[in-house]
């Protein structure tokens, strides 16, 4: 037992559970778990985020690359580590959002992890191929319904953002269109710009070379604000759609029951870091922008996305298999 918590019992004052701990966190480097493959966008947000995350608290992170079964593989990882502070990983929308409403999983992921806070988040842009005679959001859906059958949207994959985001349009305008699914965001984009599909939703990281290019159309991004990527293109909610602010986000989360001066403490020197114009201009180059919570915040956020995916999911028939 450390002397200062002998002192505390000698003098008569309890030691919370976890005081102790949080008073030396971090005293060890810490695990962070990454849900893909090194060398993309996420993995290179949680890289630049940790490298400062760490110097903030004054110790170590190691990313740890764990992908598989769209982040199942990392969740169940991180679910069953030790709560002490020193496993966290970075959830993002599909492991806390899109992947549980669509699909049964093998983790909780509300009961099973403790929110730190999130980093920041990334629009989905409604492009077209440059061909589509379509110049704004009212024009595409006037041109698909003057078009029944003859215009279809690609996707990264049934279930992924792209896929979902793509739906809830479809949903709010009645419009059909036939969904092309891809193994992944680099191939759906290729047949966008070849013509075989005429739209999609991609995240704006992925979509920008294009746009600049002029190959692709931008019409409108998601969100309530327009992106300062993209100032010239309007946000969904500009232009009628209330509510339509599907992103792709990124946060970081611990297992169940981090002690909460742990929790504050991670929080409190992410919130910092965030805050930093260095910062903000790194992940400007995944497009990402800086979006520090509070871990209750957070949780809240978390809870709310899995109920919004999990209501469109049912109302469009969308359930896969693990």
């Amino acid at each position: 037992m450390k002397r200062r918590q002998l002192l505390l019992f000698a003098s008569g004052v309890a030691v919370l559970p976890g005081l102790a701990d949080a008073q030396t966190y971090p005293s060890k480097p810490i695990r962070y778990i990454v849900p893909v493959a090194a060398g993309g966008g996420s993995d290179m947000i949680a890289r630049v985020v940790t490298e400062r995350w760490g110097a903030a608290l004054g110790q170590t992170f190691v990313v740890d690359n764990q992908s598989g079964g769209g982040g199942v593989v990392a969740s169940q990882i991180t679910a069953r580590a030790a709560p002490d502070g020193y496993t966290l990983m970075q959830g993002y929308v599909a492991t806390h959002g899109t992947t549980p409403a669509t699909r049964r999983i093998s983790y909780d992921p509300i009961k099973q992890f403790t929110p730190i806070g999130m980093i920041g988040a990334t629009p989905n842009v409604l492009v077209v191929n440059a061909n589509v005679p379509a110049k704004s959001v009212q024009e595409f859906i006037d041109y698909v319904k003057r078009n029944p059958g003859r215009v279809s949207y690609g996707s990264a994959g049934q279930g992924s953002l792209t896929h979902l985001t793509m739906e809830l349009f479809k949903q709010e305008t009645g419009l059909f269109m036939l969904h092309i699914p891809y193994r992944g965001i680099a191939p759906a984009i290729n047949d966008l710009l070849g013509g075989q599909t005429q739209a999609m939703f991609p995240g704006l990281a992925a979509a920008l070379p294009h746009l600049r290019s002029g190959r692709m159309r931008a019409l409108a991004v998601t969100g309530k604000a327009r992106s300062p990527q993209l100032k010239d293109v309007p946000s969904m909610e500009e232009v009628g759609f209330k509510g339509f602010d599907a992103m792709q986000w990124y946060g970081s989360v611990g297992p169940a029951g981090v002690p909460p001066d742990i929790v504050k403490r991670l929080n409190d020197a992410q919130v910092a870091v965030l805050k930093s114009p260095d910062l903000r201009e790194k992940l400007a180059g995944e497009a990402v922008e800086p979006w520090p919570m509070s871990p209750q915040e957070f949780g809240e956020f978390i809870r709310a996305e899995i109920t919004r995916w999990t209501a469109l999911a049912k109302a469009r028939n969308i359930h896969l298999e693990e």
